[in-house]
């Protein structure tokens, strides 16, 4: 068996990211850039005004001295009109200030006279209430790094700069193989000796959430032929291979001698951890290939440890999953040896472990919102002492 952080090295160290495409900006959620965006505009492209109000040049003015009023500069126009000295002109938020304008006074720090303004506001500072052209992003200077995943904002921000397309690293497409005869399909009977599958409900669901729309389900029974031939037909349309069940050391666990006869390598199976300890990571090419156990609580803790940010690679993404500490809000005792991941919540300013920490129980991981690590060779943590946690 090897440690948890050697199984993530590997991880790392055998996952490339998929090939590179250019898609348009309006279809890029979830897709993660494979190119710095230098910015072809200065943003804001003018001086800009912050607010409704008076533009006018900061040092024609003098506290108690009236302005003289001349014209409006609405959201769109062309603000090419050059002030003249000793005037104001009536401006809306996002208009562009005009030439011999430097600052803007909000309507509600003006009074509005016969021949024109008074400014009431005693501590106004030149250039307030002015969005400098450029302040935002300057022409030629890098928008946004590779690597980074479109979020709705960072979609608004590009299409801020006037583009309409970008280069994305290549979605994966996952193959999920699901084994075990003793399964059912919820909705139907639930005869002797048998279970229901949620492991396929849980990880499809996974996959949406992670922005992986192309997903393929499979189904088998414990059957050395069986399991090998939908492998077979798996590699060959995927990205990643997921299995659950069949990799363990019983009579009827086909799935790691299935793997090797269907060409996989495996790079490691078996860690020191709990739960999911015969986790089985191999690849066939460059092709990522997982074979998890398949108790439900394991299948989903050995997701988001190892099989989420090996997809996040596949991506393009280089930033591993957010970890940080919090103190527990109880104690916990475990034996040494094994690297425990607790169901866990985060809870004010601390972090609770929860009940039900059994590799086959989901009512608890139903309400988690964290996984807690444990390091392997620690026995004892007491409550108020920092732990390492992911948030799911």
């Amino acid at each position: 068996m090897i440690s948890v952080e050697t199984a993530r090295e590997i991880i790392q160290k055998h996952t490339k990211a998929l090939q590179v495409q250019r898609i348009p900006l309006k279809a890029t959620l979830g897709f993660v850039l494979a190119e710095n965006i230098a910015s072809p505009i200065n943003t804001p492209p003018f001086d800009q005004s912050a607010m409704d109000g008076y533009a006018f040049c900061f040092a024609d003015w003098q506290q108690g001295k009236e302005l003289n009023l001349a014209g409006i500069v609405a959201a769109g126009d062309s603000g090419e009109n050059k002030l003249a000295a000793g005037s104001a002109c009536r401006i809306f938020t996002g208009a562009p200030v005009p030439p011999g304008a430097d600052t803007v006074v909000m309507q509600e720090k003006v009074t509005v006279t016969e021949k024109g303004i008074l400014i009431l506001d005693s501590i106004i500072q030149k250039a307030a209430n002015v969005r400098p052209q450029g302040s935002e992003t300057k022409k030629g200077e890098v928008a946004m790094l590779a690597s980074t995943r479109l979020t709705p904002a960072a979609i608004g921000y590009l299409a801020n700069l006037g583009l309409t397309e970008v280069s994305v690293f290549s979605a994966p497409k996952v193959s999920v193989i699901i084994t075990g005869k003793e399964l059912t399909q919820p909705g139907n009977p639930l005869t002797a000796g048998k279970v229901y599958d949620s492991n396929s409900l849980s990880l499809a669901a996974l996959l949406q959430q992670n922005n992986i729309s192309e997903v393929k389900i499979l189904w088998v029974d414990d059957d050395k032929a069986a399991t090998k031939s939908v492998i077979q037909h798996a590699l060959s349309q995927s990205d990643l291979v997921l299995l659950t069940g069949g990799i363990s050391v019983g009579d009827y666990d086909y799935v790691n001698e299935a793997l090797t006869e269907c060409g996989v390598e495996e790079l490691f199976h078996k860690i020191k951890q709990k739960p999911g300890k015969p986790l089985y990571f191999g690849k066939k090419g460059n092709l990522p290939v997982f074979a998890l156990p398949g108790n439900p609580a394991a299948v989903l803790t050995c997701f988001y440890e190892y099989v989420l940010p090996c997809l996040r690679l596949l991506q393009g993404e280089k930033q591993n999953i957010l970890s940080l500490q919090l103190p527990l809000l109880k104690s916990y005792n475990k034996k040494k040896g094994l690297t425990h991941f607790l169901k866990g919540r985060v809870e004010g300013k601390g972090v609770l472990p929860l009940f039900a920490q059994e590799s086959y129980k989901l009512n608890s991981f139903s309400i988690a919102n964290c996984i807690i690590e444990l390091p392997e060779e620690k026995e004892v943590f007491e409550e108020g002492e920092l732990v390492n946690l992911k948030l799911i």
